[in-house]
């Protein structure tokens, strides 16, 4: 199974349109994932209507009438994907905090080393590097429980960064800006093929 991966279309503040070659790949994928910032209710509908299917969260300058989560997980082929934008605390939309043990672990130099303990901590506002890390693999943790053998993966997006890297024990993907908003420098995007909990990555630049 194929999902295309994106976020921050930022259309049409920032840019005019998708690139042509990207919305061709969302029209053939299986399965559309967008990490947030479409910016208006028309580029939803836009990405809406090339996708087959389309699992898409609420970015920090999308309007609220858009009715999307904060948090969303989506399973196929023994993968669990759970996507959230970065830039609220979204471990505390994936899990209720009464239900957790909040105990405090903290590291050898004063770091909160647990995702409980972040839920206590002031990191509400995730702006990029290792507070966006923890934040994507913690909600991918919180959210994505599965059955012993399944695989979790956390999607996140705007710093428009590209990120395919394994923090903290889970695969953390970022796919950039779709249309290469500024402050990326090149539009681009993500396919990731699912089958038996595995998982295989390729970038796209436009």
């Amino acid at each position: 199974m194929e999902f295309a991966v994106i976020s921050d279309s930022h259309v049409p503040e920032r840019e005019a349109a998708l690139p042509s070659q990207f919305r061709e790949r969302v029209a053939a994928a299986d399965h559309t994932i967008h990490a947030g910032d479409f910016e208006t209710a028309d580029v939803l509908d836009d990405v809406r209507d090339l996708a087959a299917e389309l699992t898409a969260v609420h970015g920090n300058v999308d309007p609220e009438d858009l009715g999307l989560p904060a948090v969303a997980a989506v399973t196929f082929e023994g993968v669990t994907f759970v996507v959230t934008h970065g830039t609220i605390n979204p471990v505390a939309a994936a899990v209720d905090a009464a239900s957790v043990d909040t105990e405090m672990e903290v590291g050898e130099e004063g770091e909160i080393t647990s995702f409980e303990a972040r839920l206590e901590s002031d990191a509400g506002l995730v702006l990029g590097g290792e507070q966006w890390a923890d934040a994507v693999a913690d909600t991918a943790r919180a959210r994505g429980r599965t059955e012993p053998g399944e695989t979790v993966v956390g999607i996140g997006g705007h710093t428009h960064v590209v990120e395919d890297t394994v923090h903290e024990g889970v695969r953390v993907l970022n796919p950039g800006s779709v249309t290469g908003a500024d402050p990326a420098e090149r539009a681009t995007m993500m396919t990731v093929t699912a089958e038996d909990g595995e998982v295989d990555v390729t970038l796209h630049e436009a």
